[in-house]
């Protein structure tokens, strides 16, 4: 039942035709509903950014992305599967943000720390199962360890941003920085966590996808991927602080911290 939920021909998997069709019934054309939908798409992406409702607009965005990149999907790529996945999580994340224009207009309640923080960890689990997979998938193939893969990728259309006498030059490091990228992704599900080795891991998988923005022009993936990188792993956030600083408090702090709370409302 689950694969004919998530089946990419499913009725039950939004599509741009749902909203064309209701726009029909309303006896506006197809090119009013697409267009509406990009300008709605483009409105929450800037209210994200902002933090201006940011539930409604996370949820606008999440929907309108899903429908766009099953609508196209033999179009769609690894950047849409990944924004995808992001949106869903501010979905359900909780908001507001204390930096965002929601925060600073209504100042509301600070969000549950334990919510937050175990938001936060799914996030974390779901990157090394991507990772941990991925590199398990390049490691059983030869072309990533003779650099095959590599030369494919640097040298194929629409891909092809450096001239090909260049990447000729570096032919002989291409099987090393293969293998490199098959343990860097094979091992982030298990170095990432220890405090000694996070930041060359996290190190290393920015560069990477930074490599990969810059050299094969894949600008949207290489963003996606630092942005949730960095969400999971890069940020010590304040409530992580913050619940450290609540287990060392005594026991009756917890009242007086709620006071102070409803005390700044």
């Amino acid at each position: 039942m689950f694969e004919a939920l998530v089946y990419n021909q499913s009725p039950f998997i939004p599509k741009l035709g749902w909203l064309v069709w209701v726009s029909g019934r309303f006896g506006l054309t197809e090119e009013f509903a697409l267009s509406l939908a990009w300008l709605l798409l483009l409105a929450a992406g800037v209210c994200l950014v902002i933090g201006l409702f940011s539930r409604s607009a996370a949820i606008v965005a999440w929907f309108l992305q899903l429908a766009a990149a099953k609508t196209g999907g033999l179009f769609s790529y690894g950047a849409d599967n990944f924004i995808t996945i992001g949106l869903f999580y501010l979905m359900i994340a909780p908001h507001p943000d204390r930096w965002s224009w929601d925060w600073l207009r209504d100042r509301p309640r600070l969000p549950d720390l334990h919510r937050l923080g175990f938001h936060r960890r799914v996030l974390q689990i779901h990157l090394c199962l991507i990772y941990f997979f991925s590199g398990l998938t390049k490691c059983l193939g030869a072309g990533w360890w003779d650099g095959e893969n590599l030369w494919r990728a640097l040298t194929s259309p629409p891909f092809d941003q450096l001239p090909i006498a260049i990447v000729a030059s570096f032919s002989p490091l291409l099987p090393a920085l293969g293998v490199f990228i098959c343990l860097l992704e094979i091992s982030y599900a298990f170095l990432i966590w220890p405090n000694w080795s996070r930041r060359a891991v996290l190190a290393g998988a920015c560069a990477m996808h930074l490599a990969i923005a810059l050299l094969m022009g894949m600008y949207l993936f290489g963003v996606i991927m630092l942005v949730l990188n960095v969400a999971a792993f890069g940020v010590d956030g304040p409530w992580r602080r913050t619940a450290v600083e609540a287990s060392r408090a005594p026991p009756d702090a917890g009242g007086l911290q709620i006071a102070r709370q409803k005390a700044r409302q």
